[in-house]
């Protein structure tokens, strides 16, 4: 694995140790950032789920002002803050060590706001929808982000649900790429519907449970 573009070209990469993730390889990295920069103007990155970090960090490369790193597994952030600083993009980075849900809620305590984010769940995990749809409830999201969520290409996700939009896909063997594009005033359409919604059927928002811890 290597840097493939930007400031840090052809830098090498460090993988994660044993077989528990599944890093995007140079050629779906190429073909996904073609897809949605391929170079940016600033901005925020989130890389969730990061494994070795190889999204975010091409993500700076490329023109980002910063990225923030979210990995469940500690060798997966050692890894990451090996790569940030064979790089030399550390000074752009922050890693943190949680859950996915639980890291958006901390992430909407900071007040973050992203303006990309890379979703690579495991593929045994079908939940990435739900994840955007949370962060989208957190106003984690600035308007017109954009959401890139790879997964199992035999799975199928919805072209458009709540505030996204399906804007590409691709597939590339085993894993298929989704390009979502966030609107915020969808969202506020949706908000507004359901709190309607809630009036009308008398349930209070203290009656659901929070299943994304």
């Amino acid at each position: 694995m290597r840097v493939v573009s930007g400031s840090a070209k052809g830098r090498p990469l460090k993988a994660v140790p044993g077989t528990g993730t599944r890093p995007t390889t140079d050629k779906v990295k190429e073909a996904l950032f073609s897809m949605i920069g391929p170079y940016f103007d600033g901005g925020v990155a989130l890389d969730l789920f990061a494994g070795s970090g190889g999204l975010g960090i091409e993500a700076l490369s490329r023109g980002m002002d910063k990225a923030v790193f979210i990995d469940m597994e500690s060798k997966s952030i050692d890894v990451i803050k090996e790569n940030l600083r064979k790089t030399g993009l550390e000074g752009q980075a922050e890693v943190f060590r949680n859950d996915a849900g639980r890291a958006l809620k901390v992430l909407a305590k900071r007040g973050a706001l992203f303006d990309a984010v890379f979703l690579d769940p495991p593929y045994r995990l079908k939940h990435g929808d739900e994840l955007m749809s949370r962060m989208a409830e957190l106003n984690l999201l600035r308007s017109d982000a954009i959401i890139v969520l790879e997964y199992e290409s035999g799975h199928e996700y919805p072209e458009s649900f709540g505030p996204f939009e399906q804007v590409r896909k691709a597939v590339y063997g085993e894993t298929a790429l989704s390009i979502y594009h966030f609107a915020a005033d969808a969202l506020s359409d949706v908000v507004e519907h359901t709190e309607v919604g809630v009036i009308k059927s008398g349930i209070s928002e203290s009656d659901g449970e929070d299943h994304h811890d």
